[in-house]
């Protein structure tokens, strides 16, 4: 439910509440969503600039950073994660507490570059790639510098808690199953490989988000990104999946409508935007492909669509017994979690 300005007038011109209520009640609310990110100018500005910092010390590095050498390389990220705690402590004091996290996540991006730059020190790099190339290419030698941003991303976010730190942490997760990939494989992991191991990455990292949604739900959103990267591993690695089965094909659907009811009821639009995006992949597949000639099935198409609009004028009229039943069947953690997003 969104409430605005314009509706607790609303509310306050029908008597519903007085018009000092309903300015007080609006203060209290803007107050309580300050640290929720919402898509205003402010908070825009805030992740913009915070991605773009991040950025430049991950994927857009360049090569005139190996110029520095390793002591080098080192020192500069030493100098940058001081400064990066030093203004994290300072938005942390101020309970600013998007940029606060957004300063200190760029510190945990820092911590491949640091390795890296260390291995070099120590002479111990064994080939010839890049720190640029981390981010483009899968290698079993990315490995430590996977498991130190594991470390230091633990570290920080048990000190600071914000909720934005868990995204170097997923992607970190998400790199790392695709360079064990390689390693057990002895090399460049064959592509069926690594579409199976994205699929399978992708279920744990969603088990793995709604065990922290439901654990910490009360207190932060701390699932989100976990959400977002276990779903593009998920659906990345079903979409590639090579099938030339109809049963398979038509199941790929299925399974998206499926991602589309989960996205409807945890209210985590990610599952939604990948589930339609699949949906309509097969339906352009059906039309095209295998009913390319008939001018029977965009009739079909458009029957099924005004009924699905049916379905949910129904779903509207009995939503509410037909929630407080189903609900009451949940385990009482889930439960708790559902009434708390609706």
């Amino acid at each position: 439910m969104d409430v605005t300005k314009k509706k607790l007038g609303d509310a306050a011109d029908k008597n519903i509440i007085s018009a000092e209520q309903a300015e007080r009640l609006y203060e209290f609310l803007d107050a309580q969503s300050q640290d929720v990110p919402r898509f205003t100018f402010t908070h825009i500005l805030y992740y913009l600039g915070g991605l773009i910092a991040i950025g430049a010390m991950t994927v857009f590095m360049n090569l005139g950073w190996e110029s520095f050498g390793g002591p080098g390389i080192v020192a500069i990220s030493i100098v940058y994660a001081v400064i990066g705690l030093k203004v994290t402590n300072s938005f942390a004091a101020k309970n600013l507490v998007i940029p606060a996290g957004i300063c200190a996540a760029f510190v945990v991006c820092l911590t491949p570059l640091a390795i890296y730059g260390f291995q070099q020190w120590l002479g111990v790099w064994p080939d010839e790639s890049v720190y640029r190339d981390y981010h483009r290419y899968i290698k079993w030698h990315w490995l430590y510098m996977e498991l130190g941003t594991l470390a230091v991303g633990i570290i920080i976010g048990w000190k600071y808690k914000y909720p934005f730190l868990i995204m170097p942490i997923a992607v970190t997760l998400w790199y790392m199953t695709m360079d064990i990939t390689a390693m057990i494989s002895g090399g460049d992991a064959d592509w069926e490989l690594r579409k199976l191991v994205s699929l399978y990455l992708g279920l744990l990292m969603i088990g793995l988000a709604f065990w922290v949604d439901i654990r910490s739900h009360k207190k932060a959103d701390y699932a989100f990104w976990i959400y977002i990267f276990g779903v593009i591993a998920f659906w990345g690695g079903l979409s590639l999946q090579y099938s030339d089965s109809e049963l398979s094909k038509f199941i790929y659907f299925c399974i998206n409508l499926i991602m589309i009811g989960v996205g409807a009821l945890l209210i985590r639009r990610v599952f939604v935007v990948f589930g339609a995006i699949g949906s309509a992949c097969y339906l352009g597949y059906l039309a095209f492909d295998v009913f390319e000639d008939s001018w029977l099935f965009p009739i079909a198409l458009t029957a099924v669509g005004l009924g699905i609009i049916y379905l949910g004028i129904l779903w509207q009229k009995h939503e509410k017994t037909i929630t407080k039943k189903s609900r009451s069947l949940l385990p009482a953690p889930f439960r708790e979690l559902l009434e708390a997003k609706s």
